[in-house]
């Protein structure tokens, strides 16, 4: 069966940096990121074998038009306001991460893996474009929780899932409806209003002030849908509750904007050619000598074998 899997790739790679031990090149520079990101996907290809493999990128970790809904969104990861570059923002990565993310580019480059980002959106966005409409499975790798509205098990062509590794990649979740109706009591397509409602400290998504994850599933359950749930606490003739209603009513500028920062675009300009996943190394030569130079060689060595066992 063919499929596609989408990596989150900085979910990936700072899960990497965080839990696999330093290593160092040859002149001192840090690599565990990158070697714990290439074990990290050769676990993954083994285990699925991909017919098509993307590192989605974020070309833009908090995009203006986001911060201009919300300016609370990921506020708390940046290290200084307009501190970038035409006033842009730095995102607080640690110096030892930051050093490896262009030997992650290089490396992915000489396996032929293709990487997909777009100007002004994140690689959520990339994610939500390339798992729709896709005419096949889908597999979402990422330890993000937004990315549960994608989920789906009658996508044409075949099932949206997604692969969570929150608790680790060796021991990720294979996330579709009922799973996600298990764990909130919601369907995948109400999570982003479910996340809007009762917000997400991680993002700097304050939420409805008193309601948590039972109220706000409780309502979506009710209600069906943001919309409608505003509608009515508007409404005094509607069922609801004094105290949700005036939540809800107090909250009303937030909800205007929340749902659109917290839905991931499914409309990017993106590549969607050359996503094939790369059986042999595209330039085995560089690869040999990135490994060398970047004391990389175990690593590459079995995303090398990961992938070739992954040939249909």
């Amino acid at each position: 069966m063919t499929s596609r899997m989408l990596l989150d790739t900085a979910s990936l790679y700072f899960r990497a940096f965080f839990g696999v031990p330093e290593v160092l090149a040859d002149d001192g520079t840090p690599v565990n990121a990158v070697r714990g990101l290439l074990d990290f996907m050769a676990r993954l290809v083994g285990e699925y074998s991909p017919t098509e493999l993307v590192c989605c990128w974020d070309d833009d970790w908090r995009p203006q038009w986001r911060v201009d809904l919300l300016p609370s969104y990921k506020a708390h990861r940046v290290v200084a306001e307009d501190a970038g570059p035409a006033g842009t923002d730095i995102e607080e990565v640690p110096d030892p991460l930051q050093v490896q993310v262009p030997l992650i580019r290089e490396v992915l480059d000489a396996f032929g893996i293709a990487v997909r980002g777009a100007a002004h959106y994140e690689a959520d966005d990339i994610i939500g474009t390339l798992s729709t409409d896709a005419g096949l499975a889908v597999d979402v790798v990422t330890g993000d929780r937004d990315l549960f509205q994608l989920v789906s098990d009658s996508a044409p062509g075949g099932p949206v899932r997604v692969l969570y590794i929150a608790r680790g990649v060796s021991k990720h979740e294979r996330v579709d409806e009922a799973w996600v109706e298990a764990k909130y009591a919601v369907k995948p397509h109400q999570y982003a209003d479910f996340a809007t409602l009762r917000g997400d400290a991680s993002d700097g998504l304050p939420g409805v002030s008193g309601i948590g994850d039972k109220t706000a599933a409780t309502l979506l359950q009710r209600f069906g849908d943001l919309d409608a749930i505003v509608a009515a606490a508007a409404d005094p003739r509607a069922e609801m509750g004094p105290s949700p209603r005036a939540r809800i009513l107090a909250a009303a500028d937030y909800l205007t904007v929340a749902p659109k920062v917290v839905a991931v675009a499914r409309d990017v300009d993106v590549d969607r050619s050359g996503l094939a996943t790369p059986y042999a190394p595209a330039d085995p030569e560089r690869l040999v000598e990135l490994a060398q130079r970047w004391n990389l060689t175990g690593s590459v060595t079995r995303l090398i074998t990961a992938l070739a066992s992954a040939r249909p």
